[in-house]
């Protein structure tokens, strides 16, 4: 428990996207302004000042019978900021090095404009060591951007920025990820209690099917068949069964006590195999596309009509081994972070039906009929639609934050941080704080609208635009966060479109903080289909 609560403020996964329509990080914040100068470092406090508890002491507030030991991650750093400060440290216990916890917003941009050319921060050791060691004959080297970092990820960054990183480009994929939603719109009218109207409160499985299935159609340009076709056959639930699996074991041994590096443990033994797993059965399909690759001389063929090459496609042309293992990493990474996110957003609208006829209004517009169909034209006037995204996302943030380790030496909140510490960027937590976001309990997506001049919009404004980075910041800002977006986008307006949601359960302790925040109540969301 006590390693768990250290070490969930330490991943950020394969999150979320860019809202060019509502208000973002400022990017014209000069970076000349937040350098630390030697009078700064020479006059700020040492690092040794930084208050925090010891070693005994943590263990002592975690440990059955502690003042933390059954609080929530969020509010157990909340308490710790009202005896430490805004910026304290955690030891580093069970192997990990110490960390230095910001709650402080005013920091964030220095932070971020001082992270260097090639941002670093902690990696997975389990995937690191799978790559490196365990299947070292696969990857040859090549380990991808989750578990590198420096040059090497820099080069790899370099080469997949322009075909997910650009919003254009993400966009390509639209049909694609139509044709999956509405596959999955007819599973929830055939899942649902015909006299209740709810699915079943299993739905987060159809949920994960659906993000498994995008990501899986953007990579590959591959339909597995998981949320209709296939879904009953032994692959499919080989292959959910292991998502779920990684993420579990990955909290046992990364965030959990574990001496798996002394003595590798049965945990350690199912992580391997689980890895093993779903590199074998994603490299299969990887074979696949790459066979119509090589086969399609005149570049026809690879695509079906109407949808845009897939990322493997693309990236095969640069270097054939990075290509697997980024189509690899993105099955891998991009299932349980956007569940999580979509779920919290439905909750939201479905709790809030005033705002949720809003959006159907907006939406309604684009899409006069329920059939009607996206395009990347019209999907470009969606104001509110993004706004309740943001604020979903706000709302129920899947990781306290991000985190750091900068090249240089820097000033936070008067004390001299070192270079090479782990710095988190608490941001998340401090969505949730009065002091920086009013009325931070109520569901406003009027706060995140640019030219919105209503009591709510004005009322729940947000002065500090690096508050909000749940994707982090600058050159190691989530790679799929336009791809994650779109997914979000388009599951969202077609489901408002076509049913009221409704939620009629408390929704307290939605999430329980694992390795990031999962759903931990049944998900029996109420779709009643509208009548056009």
């Amino acid at each position: 428990m006590l390693s768990r609560h250290l070490k969930q403020i330490d991943h950020i996964g394969w999150r979320h996207f860019g809202i060019s329509s509502v208000r973002t990080c400022a990017a014209q914040v000069d970076p000349k302004q937040n350098n630390a100068s030697d009078v700064d470092l020479a006059n700020a406090r040492p690092y040794s000042e930084v208050p925090g508890p010891s070693k005994l002491e943590l263990i002592r507030l975690f440990l059955p019978g502690g003042l933390f030991s059954k609080k929530p991650f969020f509010a157990a750093v909340r308490e710790m900021e009202k005896k430490y400060g805004p910026l304290f440290r955690f030891p580093g216990i069970f192997d990990k090095p110490e960390i230095v916890i910001d709650l402080n917003p005013t920091d964030y941009s220095l932070i971020f404009r001082n992270e260097g050319t090639w941002p670093d921060r902690r990696v997975f050791d389990t995937f690191v060591y799978h790559r490196e060691k365990h299947r070292a004959e696969f990857f040859q080297g090549v380990e991808g951007i989750i578990s590198t970092s420096g040059e090497k990820w820099a080069k790899m960054r370099t080469a997949v920025n322009p075909i997910l990183m650009q919003p254009k480009n993400a966009k390509l994929y639209l049909n694609t990820l139509l044709e999956i939603n509405n596959e999955f719109l007819e599973r929830i009218r055939l899942i649902r209690d015909p006299s209740t109207l709810e699915v079943p409160g299993d739905f987060l499985d159809d949920i994960n099917r659906l993000a498994f299935e995008g990501i899986a159609g953007i990579a590959l340009n591959t339909r597995l068949g998981l949320i209709q076709k296939n879904r009953d056959t032994a692959e499919s639930k080989t292959i959910m069964k292991c998502v779920r699996s990684f993420f579990v074991l990955s909290e046992e041994l990364e965030i959990q006590p574990s001496i798996w590096k002394y003595v590798k443990t049965p945990k350690f033994y199912e992580m391997m195999k689980t890895l093993d797993t779903m590199t074998d059965i994603c490299n299969k399909y990887i074979n696949e596309a790459l066979m119509r690759i090589e086969h399609d001389s005149e570049g026809k063929l690879t695509s079906e009509v109407g949808k845009e090459k897939s990322v493997l496609e693309k990236l095969v042309r640069v270097d054939k081994k990075f290509a697997v293992v980024m189509a690899l990493d993105m099955m891998l990474a991009g299932v349980d972070t956007t569940s999580s996110t979509l779920t919290g957003i439905l909750l939201c609208i479905a709790k809030n039906p005033d705002k949720q006829q809003r959006l159907f209004g907006e939406i309604q517009q684009i899409l006069p009929e329920k059939d009607s169909q996206l395009t990347t034209e019209n999907m470009q006037n969606m104001p509110y639609l993004r706004a309740c995204i943001k604020e979903g996302i706000r709302c129920y943030p899947i990781l306290p934050g991000t985190v750091r380790r900068l090249p240089n030496d820097v000033v936070l909140s008067g004390y001299r941080i070192p270079a090479g510490t782990d710095i988190s960027v608490g941001a998340n937590l401090v969505m949730q704080d009065e002091r920086y976001v009013p009325q931070p309990d109520k569901f406003l997506p009027e706060r995140w609208l640019r030219n919105d001049q209503s009591a709510q919009a004005l009322e729940g404004q947000i002065s500090n635009p690096f508050l909000y980075v749940p994707f982090g910041f600058g050159p190691r800002s989530c790679v799929g966060k336009r791809v994650v977006n779109l997914e979000l986008e388009i599951t969202l307006s077609r489901l408002v479109r076509n049913f009221q949601i409704e939620f009629n359960y408390p929704t307290e302790n939605a999430f329980a903080m694992k390795f990031m925040s999962v759903p931990q109540i049944p998900l029996k969301f109420k779709f009643i289909e509208r009548a056009a």
